[in-house]
């Protein structure tokens, strides 16, 4: 059994196979263009469905070189804490509960 041990070898960590005589897929490289003025370039294999947009390292979405823009996605305003309470009270009821409120408090301090 010590025969067949492989010594000096870290085995699972390196490969045996040599890169030599290898084909590599073919590759494009595509370029992407950010709106920061940075220029992104990407290689992608032929067969590869590219992206329309890539996100920059400075965290905007660059867009594909010469491709058609993604379509914009339509947003919806956030909603804030008074256009919800507006949605449940008006504007008279509200300022009928603050009146009621700042009489509690100015008979507390007295």
């Amino acid at each position: 059994m010590a025969d067949r041990a492989l010594r000096g070898m870290r085995l699972g960590t390196q490969s045996m196979e040599s890169i030599h005589h290898a084909e590599l897929a073919e590759r494009v490289e595509v370029h992407y263009d950010c709106p920061n003025g940075h220029v992104l370039a990407m290689p992608f294999s032929v067969e590869a469905d590219v992206p329309l947009s890539w996100e920059c390292h400075c965290g905007s979405l660059a867009l594909l070189r010469d491709g058609d823009r993604p379509e914009e996605k339509d947003v919806k305003p956030q909603r804030t804490h008074w256009d919800m309470l507006l949605e449940r009270r008006t504007i008279p009821e509200l300022e009928e509960l603050l009146e009621e409120r700042l009489e509690v408090l100015r008979a507390s301090r007295r």
